[in-house]
């Protein structure tokens, strides 16, 4: 396809199901779909975008009309001195998936199974829900440099969540995911696999119930992966997307600087991992055509780099990551993370907890959020006492919190295994798929207590 000089075409179709059990009825039971065409020209420093639903040749070739007009209106009043973008390679790319998937029946039929599993083997439950969920996006992109792009990326996840009165009269609630990368067929094959994981959680579950609150302070903590990859993402890496850099995050000013321990070194993937295997959410080419490549952000403790759209590249003098990704069809493409982890050490999570002799073992988190001064605080849902060097009581809901760069550099030990969390979003102004990761860390951390 002929692209306008200074031009990207995308056309683009996101689709989302999603079957809901609450208490045993039926509360949700939907599916969308949402397509669509857009451009975005360059003019001057600045863009013109434009976009529609209806991907005829006729609004394709009005989108792509509308997309220059509207950049050489801003581009007469806002008189940009910014040079031209970083010159980039043109390359054809695709990653294909599977596009067949189940019916809406089967996803019903799941839910229903999984929840009546619930139900009958443990009546003692105070409450208790089941979500079936799967979202895919298709993109096929085109720009004037010669990239042309497609991809197909589907997710399909089951969330069990449980509630239990506790013998203090209150209650305490956990939930799990389980999925990944797929359709339902591949990734959820049938419910009975999911039985004793339900099982598993339910024990948790009644630990908890007989659980403490951690004292309130700071103490040596050791930090499942699951929370390791809450870190790198929430506490780490918006501070080092480039965007929010120009916007004055902590990472500005501290480029080439230490910022953890030496034994930290993080990194937001594109696509492929170290030992060749597949990133749970792979890109091979950002919605601005370039080609995606791995962003190291901070290496043996040194923040090295941030995660750059052609235009914070051309800003910093940097070269772009190919981070420049956009939800919708109608979302003009913004800085954002990918699979962002920190890699794993050499330690035994075993020696770990033997090493504290009183502390706290953080195993599961329901929610994060930091700033670009990289204060963070996450909610604890589940973890346990550590009593010279061994698991005590299970713990009741708190929270940890801290200014990430300190926080990691009291960093000392870390597993030498490694966890991707890849079902959720990320909220930068518009929502977007992403997986974070990590190995377990022990660490200085403020708890909250009760």
């Amino acid at each position: 396809m002929q692209i306008p000089t200074n031009t990207e075409l995308r056309m683009q179709t996101n689709m989302s199901r999603k079957v809901s059990f609450l208490g045993g009825n039926l509360i949700s039971n939907t599916r969308t779909r949402s397509s669509g065409v857009c451009a975005r020209t360059l003019r001057g420093g600045v863009y013109g975008f434009a976009s529609d639903a209806d991907t005829s040749p006729e609004a394709v070739q009005a989108v792509l009309k509308a997309a220059a007009e509207n950049a050489d209106f801003l581009n007469v009043r806002v008189h940009s001195q910014n040079k031209d973008l970083p010159p980039v390679k043109g390359a054809a790319l695709r990653l294909e998936a599977d596009k067949s998937d189940a019916e809406q029946r089967e996803y019903l039929d799941f839910a229903r199974e999984l929840d009546t599993y619930l139900a009958r083997k443990y009546p003692d439950l105070a409450g208790r829900s089941v979500t079936v969920s799967a979202d895919s996006m298709e993109k096929t992109l085109y720009t004037d440099f010669g990239s042309e792009s497609y991809s197909l990326s589907p997710r399909c996840y089951a969330y069990v969540f449980m509630t239990l009165n506790t013998p203090d009269g209150a209650t305490v609630d956990l939930y799990n995911v389980y999925g990944s990368g797929g359709t339902l067929h591949k990734v959820l094959a049938s419910p009975e696999e999911l039985f004793s994981k339900a099982d598993a959680l339910y024990e948790q579950l009644r630990r908890k119930a007989e659980g403490v609150y951690p004292d309130a302070g700071t103490h040596t903590c050791v930090l499942h992966p699951n929370l390791a990859g809450m870190l790198a993402h929430e506490a780490v890496g918006h501070t080092c997307e480039a965007d929010f850099v120009l916007s004055g995050s902590v990472a500005a000013d501290n480029l080439h600087k230490r910022v953890a321990s030496d034994l930290i070194t993080m990194v937001d993937f594109a696509h492929t991992l170290p030992d060749g295997t597949s990133a749970p959410l792979p890109i091979l080419c950002d919605d601005e055509g370039v080609p995606a490549n791995d962003a190291t952000l901070i290496k043996d403790g040194i923040l090295t780099g941030y995660m750059h759209s052609r235009e914070t590249a051309r800003h910093f003098g940097h070269a772009p990551t190919g981070s420049a990704r956009a939800y919708a069809y109608s979302d003009e493409p913004l800085v954002r993370m990918r699979n962002t982890a920190i890699l794993p050490g050499k330690d035994k999570l075993e020696d770990m907890l033997a090493s504290v002799d009183h502390g706290y073992y953080f195993t599961e988190t329901n929610n994060g959020q930091a700033d670009t001064t990289g204060e963070f605080m996450f909610g604890v849902c589940m973890g346990y006492e550590i009593v010279n060097g061994k698991l005590g009581r299970a713990l009741r809901d708190t929270t940890i919190s801290g200014v990430a760069f300190d926080m990691l550099k009291t960093v000392d030990m870390l597993s030498d295994d490694f966890v991707w969390v890849s079902s959720g979003y990320c909220g930068k102004k518009q929502i977007m798929p992403v997986s974070m990761g990590g190995p377990a860390v022990r660490c200085r951390v403020n708890v909250g207590g009760r």
